[in-house]
């Protein structure tokens, strides 16, 4: 397959990214809301400026600061200026222990067991199915409430609002269900006060209620952090494993050579993850300095879109890089983002879309896409996606 299948940027198409990429790795453009920014296409410029500590979430005078959109969840970032680097500090700090290596490999056979328990509902209603309603939806929300300690039986209500949340267009619904959402984690943060927090070992604990244990972390912090990992921790993963699959659907081979070696997932993984990237407005940073980059003089306060989907589709860094291609290896794509943000939910990510991908192709061989191409939908949230996926087999 030679093209994304993914909404193209709202900034240009694919052909035109071709082009600017070619006149170069920055270029002064408009947001979607007519705010004026730099987009950052070239991979290695965007590598480095993924580590470079003179740009920032924050802005100094937020009300004036350029937007690319309305979503509630990335204006809230555009505060703390004065304290945002030790507050990254401090956060990083709380929450790596949640996701080090060691809890996550314990968390391997626990996902392992849940997307057994979702193929085997899917296996016996048979097909034709919804990919997104039988495995990716129901699978990463299943994976974080465990690892967060909310309750699944309210996964349709919190997805309402993280759906919400997420809406570049309405900023009113966004900033609406961000408080309702927030409001939510205070109450669970509360629930698991009355139950008793300090009566329980804090190895056994859940991220929240350990959060809700720690020294300098008021219910409220505990609330907000939960929220937010709640939000990102299955919202992307979702996103990653319905447009996987459509990728591998619309590209027979590639699919049949993960059912002839399912050793090759652990690197399709990293393909796709690279390969459906493409799209979106970009990361949104702001200069908190006058700099050069690469050549162009950016003031501080001004915006800077780092582009992730074109850099890991950039030719200079990757060897025909809109073909999809599993068995690449040695990808070194920026979805996760690069140095000190890197992501740290990466490695959970990356355990649920290895097993749901090994058990799809061994289980489901001859899995297909149930519909055109052209008939499928996309979200239009900050982190987009597809709205079903017909499967049948």
């Amino acid at each position: 397959m030679r093209l994304p299948l993914e909404r193209t940027h709202p900034m240009r198409s694919a052909p035109d990214l071709l082009m600017l990429q070619r006149t170069g790795p920055i270029h002064a453009v408009q947001t979607r809301l007519g705010h004026p920014a730099w987009l950052v296409t070239g991979y290695d410029l965007v590598r480095a400026l993924l580590d470079d500590d003179r740009l920032g979430r924050c802005h100094p005078e937020p009300e004036k600061a350029s937007r690319n959109s309305d979503a509630a969840i990335l204006s809230q970032m555009l505060d703390g200026y004065d304290t945002e680097q030790a507050d990254h500090r401090r956060l990083r700090a709380l929450l790596q222990p949640h996701f080090s290596p060691r809890r996550m490999r314990a968390l391997r056979g626990r996902v392992e067991e849940l997307t057994a328990g979702l193929l085997d509902e899917m296996a016996q209603a048979g097909p034709p199915t919804d990919l997104n309603t039988a495995l990716a939806l129901p699978l990463p929300i299943a994976v974080i409430c465990e690892l967060l300690g909310v309750p699944f039986d309210d996964r349709e209500q919190f997805r309402a609002w993280t759906q919400a949340v997420g809406d570049m267009a309405d900023g009113a619904r966004s900033q609406a269900a961000l408080v309702a959402l927030y409001e939510y984690g205070r109450r669970l943060v509360a629930r698991k006060r009355a139950e008793g927090l300090t009566d329980l070992d804090v190895e056994e604990m859940d991220v929240i209620g350990r959060l809700a244990v720690t020294d300098g972390v008021t219910d409220d912090e505990a609330a907000q952090i939960g929220m937010q990992l709640l939000f990102a921790g299955h919202e992307t993963t979702v996103v990653a494993l319905g447009k996987g699959v459509l990728w591998l659907m619309t590209d027979r081979p590639q699919w049949e050579a993960l059912v002839d070696d399912p050793g090759l997932i652990d690197d399709a993984v990293e393909e796709l993850l690279r390969a459906q990237s493409h799209g979106g407005d970009g990361l949104a940073r702001y200069a908190r300095t006058d700099l050069d980059v690469a050549g162009v003089p950016v003031k501080a306060g001004d915006l800077l879109l780092l582009d992730l989907g074109a850099a890991n589709h950039d030719g200079s860094a990757f060897e025909d890089p809109d073909r999809l291609d599993v068995t690449r290896g040695m990808n070194g794509h920026l979805s996760f983002g690069h140095g000190s943000r890197y992501c740290l939910g990466a490695p959970l990510a990356r355990i649920e879309l290895q097993v749901a991908l090994t058990q799809l192709v061994t289980r489901f061989p001859t899995l297909r896409l149930d519909a055109e191409v052209e008939e499928l939908t996309f979200n239009t949230t900050v982190t987009g996606g597809l709205i079903s996926l017909p499967i049948a087999w």
